[in-house]
């Protein structure tokens, strides 16, 4: 009898313990209100549910408030861009490759408990498009071609928001650092929305757009390359507080596998899933985990 009852006792203290482990690996996955972050933040869910976390996902938050809200410890994890916490959460302007930009986020946010995992090639920044045939025949590849088609004498009408114009990563800065000007009469100011639709229907030669963006490879369009580097760098990389990370080291390696599976191409497909075809986040992210298992 005294035996049965130790039996007892220790099936419980078993149960218990399971049932501990499994609250213990909990965690809350942050992230903001537009596609891109419902995409990545369902695909981190999903992700991290079939290593048998408990996750809690809160998406549709404001930056300022998402950070705020993991330095306070109310999120564990999200995916942030590095010149976001460059520019608005560390208040550096200085122009910084890629590479200084990822490595200054990086040591700055540890000194408040923040880690920065592996960067994705996903660099959600501003950029300039056009139509893929137009680009072909005219020959432009880059922004530096760009400036030498226009410095030629040749006329090249840019749809832009108003934002972008008064920026001091914006339009007068970049004309000045490829050594060009549009000319007033060639800017088309407009709503951001608008002006991936503008270069669609041919209104206007070429456009602002958002480098991961769906509308790119809807349309066919063409990003031309930044070879001088003066687009900040917006590197979609995971970000874990210090002390998540500390309970849950295998975090690491779960959110870095994740994070070199994306890149431009990638995400911008995933996005036009759903801003183009309507998918769901959710669909969406269950797809790509499914074409990726063997490597999350």
């Amino acid at each position: 009898m005294r035996m049965k009852r130790l039996l007892q006792i220790s099936g419980f203290a078993i149960a218990m313990a399971c049932a501990g482990l499994s609250v213990a690996k909990s965690v809350v996955v942050g992230g903001k209100g537009f596609t891109e972050q419902l995409i990545i933040n369902e695909i981190t869910r999903q992700a991290l549910e079939a290593h048998d976390f408990d996750v809690d996902a809160r998406t549709g938050m404001g930056s300022v408030v998402l950070r705020q809200a993991q330095e306070n410890g109310q999120i564990d994890l999200y995916w942030e861009y590095t010149g976001t916490s460059l520019i608005t959460y560390n208040k550096i302007e200085e122009p910084l490759n890629p590479q200084e930009t990822y490595d200054t986020v990086k040591e700055l946010d540890a000194e408040k408990g923040l880690v920065w995992l592996e960067p994705s090639k996903a660099n959600n920044t501003y950029a300039l498009a056009m139509r893929r045939t137009d680009a072909q025949e005219k020959e432009i590849n880059s922004i530096s071609d760009l400036a030498d088609y226009i410095n030629d004498g040749n006329t090249i009408s840019f749809a832009t928001n108003a934002e972008f114009a008064g920026r001091p990563d914006g339009l007068r800065p970049m004309q000045e650092i490829y050594g060009f000007e549009f000319g007033r009469p060639n800017i088309k100011r407009m709503t951001a929305g608008l002006t991936y639709q503008a270069l669609k229907d041919e209104q206007v030669d070429l456009s602002l757009v958002f480098s991961t963006d769906g509308r790119i490879p809807a349309f066919d369009f063409y990003v031309l390359h930044d070879n001088k580097d003066f687009f900040p760098s917006y590197a979609l990389t995971p970000v874990v507080r210090q002390d998540t990370l500390e309970t849950y080291p295998e975090l690491e390696k779960i959110l870095n596998d994740l994070s070199a599976l994306l890149d431009d191409e990638v995400m911008a497909q995933l996005n036009a899933q759903v801003d183009v075809e309507k998918k769901t986040a959710r669909e969406v992210a269950q797809q790509f985990l499914a074409e990726h298992e063997r490597e999350v």
